[in-house]
């Protein structure tokens, strides 16, 4: 189930760890910035009553922006990120949600729907850029 615009908690918090930096500093900027920034949005999806899921958005008419995805361990695999970004997709009438991604998430995105390419990236490792589009 999607619950929009959720409350930050320790547990989203952690969801959205998961996808971010090992980086301890460049984490708590992060996550400072997930519940301070006005343009940052929280939304989860609950299974069996439970929060498994988490990302941040930003969203700027009917385009929005992936920030940080994140699943609880035990629930990897079962389809809620998917769940989550098509549902926030139809619910804000969104016609393009787009993210940017490394190796370790591109199939992911690949696999729910989105176009992916390759992308310039100033790190050393492969970029990409993700798009979902609406069907008109």
């Amino acid at each position: 189930m999607l619950r929009l615009h959720a409350t930050p908690t320790p547990d989203t918090d952690a969801l959205l760890t998961r996808a971010m930096s090992p980086d301890p500093a460049r984490i708590q900027a992060a996550l400072h910035r997930a519940r301070t920034d006005p343009d940052w949005q929280l939304h989860t999806w609950e299974a069996g009553g439970k929060v498994v899921c988490a990302a941040t958005l930003t969203v700027h008419g009917a385009h929005g922006t992936v920030r940080y995805i994140g699943t609880h361990p035990t629930h990897t695999g079962q389809g809620h990120a998917r769940a989550l970004l098509h549902a926030l997709m139809n619910t804000l009438h969104l016609h393009t949600l787009t993210a940017e991604t490394d190796d370790d998430a591109a199939d992911f995105y690949r696999r729910s729907g989105f176009h992916v390419q390759e992308i310039p990236s100033p790190w050393d490792r492969r970029r990409y850029r993700c798009t979902l589009t609406r069907e008109a």
